[in-house]
């Protein structure tokens, strides 16, 4: 998974054989082959583990006993984190979903709009109990957040001034001031 990460990233899904996976990783192409059936099912499986990973923190956050405002500013701010400490999945992402199969590109849109739904459910809450300004759609306000997550992978840099965590926290206090009332 690791090579195949680092030179889908590198290279383009579409520029990087099998065999220059199997090469990069120290590997077989049976060995390659007993994991994964085709190298779709390789990139779908790079999806898989950011969006199952995200998913994850995003419930564990929703379903805490805090307030509203304290779960999303979490949320916001860890899904920042996630990206960037898995920036070249990201990266993979955004430049090669639309290579999967149809089947795996469903499936993929599934998890993703699950995610999004998740996340549009704290915003809705907060809007609902008055804690949030309710002027604007929840989806819009969850693409707003989005919008600028999906394209950390495109300036993002791991030597650049702020560290992940700064941009999580600038990135989750813009959506929260974005909500006040």
């Amino acid at each position: 998974m690791a090579a195949a990460t680092r030179l889908f990233s590198e290279r383009g899904y579409d520029r990087t054989s099998v065999q220059e996976i199997v090469e990069a990783a120290g590997v077989t192409k049976g060995a390659l082959y007993h994991y994964f059936g085709s190298k779709d099912d390789l990139l779908h499986e790079i999806y898989g583990r950011l969006l199952r990973l995200q998913q994850d923190r995003l419930d564990a956050y929703a379903d805490a006993d805090q307030p509203v405002e304290d779960r999303l500013r979490r949320a916001a701010a860890d899904v920042v984190v996630t990206t960037i400490d898995n920036l070249d999945d990201a990266r993979i992402f955004f430049r090669s979903m639309h290579q999967l199969s149809p089947e795996k590109q469903k499936q993929v849109r599934a998890e993703r709009r699950r995610y999004h739904e998740r996340f549009r459910d704290l915003v809705a809450e907060g809007q609902r109990d008055g804690v949030f300004n309710a002027a604007t759609p929840p989806d819009l306000v969850v693409d707003y957040h989005f919008g600028s997550v999906h394209h950390l992978s495109a300036w993002y840099r791991p030597d650049g001034r702020l560290a992940p965590q700064e941009v999580a926290d600038h990135l989750a206090d813009l959506l929260l001031r974005a909500l006040r009332p």
